[in-house]
């Protein structure tokens, strides 16, 4: 609190170029100015060129979905948009910029993203609640020719995918055959499920819950998305809620609320379970309640704790490669290649229960996803 306000904010502009004289000023200013101007409103291309349009990012949000703290509003949002800002700048050179709007209206925030796209390499949409926040990414993906890309949905499913990578291979699992319990039906929920599918998993051997219960096919109370999910997921069709859903499940993947799986139910899992509960600021099973059951992996969204599933190892990394190559999207080919490159970080000696996954903080990360992001654009 006291550092936020003796630096009032955490980033800032800093310029490229030097203003020492006059001839600086005409060089950066006018006139020297118009020719570039000129050159840029004729070929829109140069703006790639001759701004800062090439490592530019726009972190959007209308702060409906701020982790851990709800619907706060733009203000109570921008706090974290900053600190957005900074992971991209310090670990992976990207000037980004917080944009926090003062709607939450679905066809405003599509029409301002829209408007000033033009400055922007990219767009980070971040903390906008379920489920407009798909709905708003399928309209902007559809209508910009920049990455646009909700970190909430993609940069959890890769880092998930990552951790689950080096968790199967202590476990002596195959994603193809094993069963999954997700529990939350929300952005991260959703897009965790669909690249664990493109990475393998049977979509069959997998059971999404919302606070309701089990989705299953003929519940008459869940949206779209959630029908769309019941529809590939949950073979068995069991219905319930969470013990029922974990019974013979091999991996458990919060992104709910704390405190919901208890000790009870993590003896009704299978053989080795792995356990990933990154609700926020208290895990879906407490640290100790976890070191105390049967699961064999456990990891967290949390810093003080091993195996920290934090999507600062994806977004640096994923929109530095993005816009180095110059890629009009973020594919899942990309996603899938950023998990594989965060997971291949951990050697095999370094391999243990308690190191899945890189550190945050490793400098390592954010180079090893966009070299593999600019390799598969």
């Amino acid at each position: 609190m006291a550092l936020h306000k003796k630096l009032k904010g955490k980033i800032e502009v800093v310029s490229k170029v030097l203003l020492r004289n006059k001839s600086d000023l005409s060089l950066a200013y006018t006139p020297g100015v118009a020719a570039v101007s000129l050159l840029v409103a004729k070929n829109k291309e140069a703006m790639f060129t001759h701004t800062v349009k090439a490592n530019s990012v726009a972190v959007v949000s209308d702060g409906s979905a701020v982790l851990g703290l709800g619907n706060i509003g733009p203000e109570g949002a921008m706090p974290v948009m900053e600190g957005k800002a900074l992971l991209f700048k310090e670990l992976a050179g990207v000037d980004a910029y917080p944009i926090c709007l003062a709607t939450q209206d679905e066809d405003e925030i599509v029409r301002t993203v829209k408007n000033i796209a033009v400055g922007f390499g990219g767009i980070n949409l971040e903390d906008i609640s379920a489920p407009r926040c798909f709905s708003i990414e399928e309209r902007l993906k559809k209508e910009l020719d920049i990455p646009v890309f909700h970190d909430d949905q993609h940069g959890t499913a890769i880092v998930v995918l990552a951790a689950l990578t080096n968790g199967l291979r202590l476990a002596k699992k195959d994603i193809r055959k094993i069963k999954i319990v997700i529990n939350g039906a929300g952005a991260a929920a959703m897009a965790c499920a669909k690249l664990l599918v493109k990475a393998g998993l049977s979509g069959k051997n997998m059971i999404m819950l919302d606070t309701k219960g089990i989705l299953h096919k003929g519940r008459p109370d869940m949206n779209h998305y959630k029908n769309k999910m019941a529809l590939i997921s949950n073979q068995e069709e069991r219905k319930g809620g969470l013990e029922e859903a974990v019974i013979g499940a091999d991996v458990f993947i919060g992104v709910s609320s704390g405190n919901v799986l208890t000790k009870e139910m993590v003896e009704k899992m299978a053989d080795k379970p792995i356990v990933f509960a990154m609700a926020n600021p208290d895990p879906e099973i407490s640290f100790d309640e976890a070191k105390n059951s049967r699961i064999f992996i456990f990891g967290t969204g949390r810093s003080d704790h091993p195996n920290q599933i934090n999507n600062a190892l994806a977004f640096p990394g994923i929109f530095r490669g993005a816009l180095d190559a110059r890629a009009k999207a973020i594919t899942d080919k990309m996603k899938l290649a950023a998990a594989c490159a965060i997971a291949n970080l951990v050697s095999k000696k370094e391999l243990s229960r308690d190191f899945i996954i890189p550190s945050p903080l490793d400098r390592r990360v954010a180079k090893a996803v966009a070299k593999a992001v600019r390799k598969t654009a």
